[in-house]
């Protein structure tokens, strides 16, 4: 009758919404994409070992939908010149010699810690020591301000959410030295930080009142990510910052995981007014392989070195040794030289873009947020973390009936989907959702709608024949 055709004309009308929906920035990708030359050139192979570029026929390309950037970016041309560059212009080992090519190698390694500096809004260029990568840097700190601080008896505070990065150092530091390792629970309601009072008032985003409870005149250190790199939950630093100044140890030090945060969105360390931050910059357009460490002056040239040997010396005899003040303290040996000068390469990039660090936040949020409407459509799907209309990162994390992650991404990556599945370095995290695995779909400012889109079509698909093909496999050996 009319009445079921009005509806049935509602409900269509209702389900093709995005075709019409446009992104109030889509200019942004449309003009870096080019830019990234994975992105534009690539013809994805399910098996590269049985197909190559030439004599594939057309039903096996599959153009790339890169979903992974939370677990690595890719990299624009200008970052892979300057790393191809150096090695074939400049390359020399920096601060040991008098000759050109050792000079020039040099200046290029510190204008890349200049911009480093400039990035984060530094105090100054000392406060940026280069790492390998986050992990390094959250282990660096550990191991010398952790050792020479925190006692038998101290509290270390982290959260339930983290990183395997910024969990594991803590517990061997904890055991080391006979401390406490504290943690913030999740909330498995909003999955995010519960810091409610559990009263009725601990649904609300202002409730911090468990804070009284875990920051005490014994914590010691507080190390907690910026953003989750599974729920995609912003964390209120400043309600952590302000809740250590006033209630734990007078040489309490905050440690930021910024690996998800630094690449997305400006960050400010003097505003945050933490005492230290780790970030990876091969999340952020640079090479793998290089990272930073940033911390406070004062506190960096009080702590011991990490490694002792060349570079990090200020004189040595056979009976003692006295050390450089930072950043050459923590920079033991030949550091990673090609993959500095990239990561300074990288952040050119992305200063670069028109409307900066702000214009890329702002993108991914709104292209995040279109990817989380789009997947509210997705039957048998569950999205982690915060619910839609929440702020939160452009990650989207989820689990799916009947289907294992393994399997998900398996068959996703044979249409040309590259998404991440597993523990994703987050085992309590996982554990206290009650999930083992989960996919996880990460975007960057060089995605576009139309990919998203393609997702979704793709994912419908997958999961409509996996889900016909008899349930879910179990894959307990899978490590992501």
């Amino acid at each position: 009758n009319d009445s079921n055709s009005s509806n049935k004309e509602q409900e269509e009308e209702e389900e093709e919404w995005w075709k019409s929906f446009q992104l109030k920035d889509s200019k942004l990708a449309e003009t870096v994409r080019n830019d990234f030359p994975i992105l534009t050139s690539t013809n994805h192979f399910a098996d590269d070992d049985d197909n190559d570029n030439e004599n594939a026929n057309e039903s096996q390309r599959k153009e790339l939908i890169y979903f992974d950037s939370a677990a690595t970016s890719q990299k624009p041309q200008s970052v892979i010149t300057k790393l191809s560059s150096y090695y074939t212009t400049i390359n020399s080992n920096v601060h040991r010699g008098a000759h050109t090519l050792s000079q020039r190698a040099t200046a290029e390694y510190e204008a890349s810690r200049d911009k480093v500096a400039n990035f984060i809004n530094a105090n100054s260029r000392n406060e940026i020591v280069f790492t390998s990568g986050a992990t390094e840097a959250l282990n660096l700190v550990a191991a010398t301000y952790g050792r020479a601080n925190v006692k038998s008896g101290d509290e270390i505070l982290i959260s339930e959410l983290e990183h395997h990065s910024n969990i594991v150092p803590w517990q061997m530091l904890c055991e080391e030295v006979g401390a406490t390792l504290r943690y913030i629970p999740i909330d498995t309601e909003r999955q995010c930080w519960d810091l409610g009072n559990g009263d009725g008032d601990g649904d609300s985003d202002d409730d911090f009142s468990k804070l009284d409870d875990l920051i005490t005149s014994k914590t010691k250190i507080v190390s907690v990510q910026h953003v989750s790199n599974v729920l995609a939950c912003i964390h209120p630093i400043d309600k952590i910052v302000s809740a250590v100044r006033s209630k734990a140890s007078k040489d309490c030090i905050i440690v930021l995981d910024a690996c998800q945060s630094i690449p997305h969105m400006p960050v400010d360390v003097q505003k945050l007014d933490v005492d230290f931050i780790a970030a990876s910059g091969h999340k952020m357009c640079a090479p793998t392989g290089i990272g930073f460490l940033w911390g406070k002056e004062s506190i960096l040239n009080a702590m011991p070195p990490y490694m002792g040997g060349g570079e990090m010396i200020d004189e040595v005899y056979m009976d003692r040794s006295t050390y450089a003040p930072a950043p050459a303290r923590f920079e033991a040996g030949t550091p990673q030289i090609a993959q500095a000068i990239g990561l300074g390469a990288a952040i050119d990039y992305l200063e670069n873009v028109a409307g900066g660090m702000e214009r890329i936040c702002n993108y991914e949020q709104e292209l995040g947020e279109y990817l989380m409407r789009r997947m509210d459509e997705v039957e048998g799907v569950t999205v982690l973390g915060p619910e839609l209309g929440v702020d939160r990162a452009a990650i989207v994390a989820f689990v799916c009936d009947g289907v294992h992650p393994s399997d998900l991404s398996t068959f996703l990556d044979m249409e040309g989907v590259a998404v991440r599945a597993g523990h994703h370095c987050c085992q309590p995290m996982h554990r206290a959702l009650g999930y083992s695995h989960s996919a996880r779909a990460s975007l960057y400012f060089y995605n576009t709608k139309e990919e998203v889109d393609s997702f979704i079509s793709i994912l419908k698909e997958t999961l409509a024949f996996l889900g016909g093909a008899g349930g879910e496999s179990v894959d307990d050996d899978f490590v992501p």
